[in-house]
This record gives structure tokens, C-alpha cells and sequence, in this order.
């Protein structure tokens, strides 16, 4: 294999910009790379918050990019997870169909998983059901025993130990400025640093601000990033056998989002949610966090509008259930009865970064762009983090291998 001979900065140090920091060491041995990470830790935000769900490919559409990626990332994160001892349980999905009007959903969706090969899918009668999960209630089901759930931040840690152990850099606290091509190169200001970080190409992998650094490379001010609070629930140690796996609501495609729905941890816990609550901060994490300029960046946007006139009853249905532990368990007890309000507690939340077209169109695939030597990954939402080794390979073919 031949040796390369530049530097590469990759800007945001979440699961997807460390990944292709590895691909980068990997397949192109004598790269420079070089993570820029704003926080004091990898993995701070989306990939620290979520569900900890490796995805099997049933919602994406067939030829997406999500498609493929998921299928051949859950590939390769099982085998990373296994050479690096890191938690992997396959413990299994059912998206659970409880009212006749989501049975023609549920037959979409298998099709869906059918033709992305999702490895031993099964439909389920209603005694099927409680059979993978007995305390499950609902009309038919969809079995996904290869979905499984892992640790996404000790995958963070992994893939940058591997960075700096062929000679890269991941610098933590470095906080991106400005961003100027010059005399063929690229010039990363960071904040409270004289000197530039100067690199031969640079990749932006910034997450929940991947459209504003995005901005500051090809003019493009859209789609632009619109975050969603997602809010969990903790079951009492009492309640936590109830649920042996995953169970699923059937979502609804008018929406990315999956749905209020029981996960087990690896650590052992169970959880209910996240729910969608539209944030006033791009990092907000509590109700109360407010960012005049987060704010700003969500009113101004047109696209916003267009999305709040035509979801409002949703919207406000999930403001209901963010505000009442009532409201938000009646929509999980629907299909694991045996679980209610009084079993659990408010538990942690994420931020999900989801790109908003000008005219209110949720932009339902990844979507990478380059504009000379700088590539930028502009939308990965879920299931990001289950593809993201297969998103360094397919970043770093493109860019690298034309």
C-alpha cells in the first residue's frame, strides 16, 4: 500500500468524525490526521446520548444511503466491538403493531426490512409475540433478533486509541473559528490558539453544528440543523425483566423519529423513550436551556415554519408528554401494559441534530458534500452511529479513491 503524504483535520470528535480519523490511519498509512474536539471529552453529545441501538436496516429506504451503510456498519461495528471486548448483546427488536390502522404500515415496513436484508426477520401472530416478549401486547409484530444495543462512547474511545496509536492527534477543547482556503491549503482557527491548524484537506463531522461549520466552507446556508430534545425514563428495578429486548412502536413516515419505545442498556438497565421536543439550545438537555442564537438560527429558518404548520398537533402532542410523565408512558403502555407511570423516572435526554430543508422537508438520508479539498457531513441522524464505520469507508473512498 502505498504511503500518503498529507494532513487531514477532522472537525468534531462525535462516533462519525472519529471513524474516519480511523479510516483515514488505516487505509492511507503516513496521513497526518489531526481530530479537532470542542468539548474536554470524545463522544460529548449525540453519541453519548442515544439509545445505544445498533440498527438492522428494517426503516431505511432500499437504495439509500442509509440502507446501505446501516446493513454493512453493523457488520462492522459487531467485529470491532469483539476485537476490542466492548459490549455487544444482540438481544433483539420487535416493532409491535397495536390497532388495525398500523397493520398496512407494518406490512410496508416489512418489505422494507425484506429488501434490505435484515438477517432473520419474522412476522408475528399475537401469541408469537409473548412468546419473545411475554409482558409485549399487540396485533402482529415484526422480529428483529439481529438489532442489538452496545456502548457508543467506549466505541468513540476505541476507534480515536487507535488514531493516536498510528501518530494522529485528537485534540479535545478545540474549538473551531474560522476556516480559510489559502495557497492550497486549509486554515483551521481554534479559538484561543495564535497559530493555525493548517491541513491539506479537512473533513467536518460537527454534528449538531455541522451546517453552520458547513456554511463557513461553501455558502450554503441550507438545510439547516434543527434540534430535537429526546427525553428518557428509567423502569424501577421491579419492572426491568419485563422487557427481555427492544419493543417497538410502528412509526410514522411522515417522521425520522422512531417512536417512544423500551430499550435495555448494556449496563443491565431498562429505558423508556426518547421522545421529539423541539430545543430552544442546539445543546440543551434540559427544558430550561435556552441559546438566544440557537433560537435565532431556529426562528429565522423558513423551513421551521413550513414544519411547525404543518406537525403542529404532533408537535404539541409530544410537548404534552414531555411535561406530564402520564401522558408520556400512556403511548409505551399501549404495547407493554404491565409498565406505567408509577414504574418509572425522568432519566437522561439527547439532542438530535435533524437537517430542515428550505421549504420544511426533513432531509431523510446522510448527506455529504465537497467543495474542493473540504468534505462535510451535513446529515447523520440515526442510524449514524450503528453505520459509522461504514460511513468513514464510503467518506474516505469518495474523497480519496474519486
Amino acid at each position: 500500500m502505498p504511503m500518503a503524504d498529507e494532513t487531514v483535520g477532522v472537525v468534531g470528535g462525535g462516533i462519525v468524525g472519529v471513524a474516519i480519523a480511523r479510516e483515514l490511519v488505516r487505509r492511507r498509512p503516513g496521513t497526518r490526521v489531526i481530530v479537532l474536539e470542542k468539548e474536554d471529552r470524545l463522544a460529548a453529545h449525540q453519541t453519548g446520548h442515544n439509545s445505544g441501538v445498533v440498527h438492522a436496516g428494517i426503516y431505511y429506504r432500499p437504495g439509500t444511503l442509509k440502507a446501505e451503510l446501516c446493513t454493512r456498519g453493523r457488520h462492522l461495528l459487531r467485529d470491532f466491538c469483539a476485537e476490542h471486548a466492548i459490549a455487544y448483546d444482540e438481544c433483539g427488536k420487535l416493532v409491535v403493531a397495536v390497532d388495525r390502522d398500523e397493520l398496512d404500515r407494518l406490512d410496508r415496513l416489512e418489505e422494507t426490512a425484506t429488501a434490505n436484508g435484515v438477517p432473520g426477520l419474522r412476522r408475528l401472530a399475537p401469541e408469537q409475540i409473548r412468546d419473545v416478549e411475554p409482558y409485549a401486547a399487540g396485533l402482529a409484530a415484526l422480529h428483529s433478533p439481529a438489532t442489538a444495543i452496545t456502548d457508543y462512547v467506549a466505541v468513540a474511545e476505541a476507534m480515536a486509541a487507535e488514531v493516536t496509536a498510528a501518530g494522529g492527534q485528537v485534540r479535545l477543547g478545540a474549538t473551531v473559528g474560522a476556516i480559510e482556503r489559502r495557497a492550497g491549503q486549509v486554515h483551521v482557527r481554534v479559538d484561543g490558539e495564535d497559530a493555525p491548524v493548517v491541513v491539506d484537506r479537512l473533513v467536518v463531522a460537527a454534528g449538531l453544528h455541522a451546517d453552520r461549520v458547513s456554511a463557513q466552507v461553501d455558502g450554503q446556508v441550507g438545510p439547516r440543523i434543527l434540534p430535537f430534545r429526546g427525553e428518557y425514563m428509567a423502569v424501577s428495578a421491579a419492572k426491568q425483566d419485563l422487557v427481555r429486548g427492544m419493543v417497538y412502536p410502528v412509526p410514522d413516515p411522515r417522521y425520522p423519529f422512531l417512536g417512544v419505545h423500551f430499550t435495555r442498556r448494556v449496563t443491565g438497565g431498562l429505558e423508556v423513550g426518547p421522545n421529539a421536543v423541539l430545543a430552544t439550545r442546539r445543546e440543551g438537555y434540559r427544558r430550561r436551556d435556552v441559546s438566544a442564537a440557537d433560537l435565532r438560527d431556529t426562528l429565522g429558518w423558513p423551513g421551521f415554519w413550513h414544519l411547525a404548520h404543518a406537525h403542529w398537533r404532533t408537535g404539541a402532542s409530544e410537548v404534552r408528554g414531555s411535561l406530564s410523565k402520564r401522558a408520556y408512558m400512556a403511548k409505551a403502555q399501549r404495547y407493554v401494559p404491565d409498565i406505567g407511570a408509577d414504574d418509572v423516572v425522568r432519566a437522561g435526554s439527547g439532542v438530535r441534530a435533524q437537517a430542515v430543508e428550505r421549504d420544511g422537508s426533513l432531509v431523510d438520508d446522510f448527506r455529504i458534500t465537497s467543495s474542493g479539498q473540504i468534505t462535510c457531513i451535513r446529515n447523520a441522524p440515526s442510524p449514524a452511529a450503528t453505520s459509522s464505520l461504514a460511513i468513514a469507508a464510503h467518506v474516505v473512498a469518495l474523497v480519496w479513491e474519486g
